[in-house]
């Protein structure tokens, strides 16, 4: 591919026109057409960067030429049927988290990437920040010991979309969304540790879901909110490791400790990142001093700066710099795991991932 990546746009709200001011940081990407069914704003968006092809109909925008790759920065449900539509017409796929609305159809999105040869990948910034990087050289070479316990956890103590002040109601709607806590904000943590312990095999799976705090009854109709404010696990994953997830939008409690990885020689906690270990039968804790290693290894290490973003990420690989990160096949794993949550919930009882498998529906949107 060219030194030069030029990327369309499908969506240009919230998320999109973060995605657009991510690009105007990266060199080597432009900007080259948006989509978007608000023909108003999505004309305005293309105004302030200098971009001349507008399309309402995201199809028009896969019938250039011109266009090497595609953004989707749509809701859930949306992102499997474009997505998939974007890879037929030859276009590499960047997609917005969570990777589908349900586990079938990011299966569907991995088939079509699969048999069209296209690159595919999903938005995770939790795996380009320093701490992610450290953590996984500190893995790699061994520091951890065999590793046997993991924790994702994030708690907001008031963070619910819409009913709490902020988004909009898209994001509290299963037919849109497809999940809560756990697909808005669990799959930054969820995802961060599966990269971390390598992809592990995901063999059982028990969970709930709550919605219990109160919420101005409005906006509770309004917004028809129907999805958790709370999600959690147990996964037992491949090679023995147990991983326990919690993820709160909302919760009655002053914070969480945060995720940990645990092994046999060592700990790290994740943010901020600690290491934790015994040495001459001494228990210790250690910090590091990430700013002198980032200036180091961006200073020292070819294309480090291809590992500054998942956007920085995606043109580096799109311009055959780095390789890519398989954050699509994390994601798929991690849309099993909330799908066995909320199927534990459903049935009472701890699943397999068979069982999920053949559970999952697609839930995309068929009318686009």
């Amino acid at each position: 591919m060219a030194d030069t990546v030029k990327v369309g746009i499908i969506g240009v709200g919230q998320i999109g026109k973060h995605h657009v001011d991510n690009y105007s940081k990266i060199p080597g990407a432009e900007i080259v057409a948006i989509a978007d069914i608000n023909q108003e704003e999505a004309r305005r968006v293309a105004e302030s960067i200098g971009v001349t092809h507008v399309f309402n109909d995201f199809r028009d925008l896969l019938a250039m030429d011109e266009v090497q790759a595609v953004d989707v920065c749509l809701h859930n449900n949306l992102h499997a049927p474009v997505a998939i539509a974007a890879m037929e017409a030859g276009k590499h796929v960047y997609c917005e988290k969570p990777l589908a609305g349900s586990y079938a159809d990011a299966r569907a999105m991995i088939e079509a990437r699969e048999r069209t040869g296209r690159m595919l990948a999903m938005q995770v910034n939790t795996l380009f920040s320093m701490e992610t990087k450290a953590a996984k050289r500190l893995i790699d070479d061994g520091h951890l010991g065999r590793i046997y316990y993991a924790k994702s956890s994030y708690y907001r103590r008031r963070g619910r979309p819409y009913v709490d002040g902020y988004g909009t109601s898209n994001f509290v709607q299963k037919a849109i969304a497809g999940g809560g806590a756990l697909y808005d904000m669990g799959v930054y943590h969820i995802v961060q540790v599966l990269h971390l312990l390598g992809r592990p095999s995901i063999l059982t799976i028990s969970g709930a879901t709550h919605q219990e705090i109160a919420m101005y009854e409005d906006r509770r109709r309004s917004s028809k909110y129907d999805v958790e404010e709370l999600g959690l696990g147990f996964v037992r994953l491949g090679g023995g490791i147990s991983f326990f997830i919690e993820e709160a939008w909302a919760i009655n409690l002053g914070g969480t400790d945060g995720s940990k990885i645990a092994g046999s020689k060592g700990g790290l906690t994740l943010s901020p990142l600690a290491f934790h270990t015994t040495l001459s039968d001494l228990e210790m804790n250690g910090s590091f001093d990430l700013g002198a290693a980032d200036f180091r290894w961006h200073a020292c290490l070819p294309y480090f700066d291809g590992y500054d973003s998942p956007q920085h990420h995606w043109v580096a690989a799109l311009q055959g710099r780095v390789e890519l990160i398989d954050t699509a096949a994390l994601g798929l794993d991690m849309m099993k795991i909330a799908e066995g949550i909320y199927l534990s919930q459903r049935l009472g009882r701890e699943v397999t991932s068979e069982e999920v498998e053949e559970a999952s529906v697609s839930t995309a949107v068929k009318d686009i």
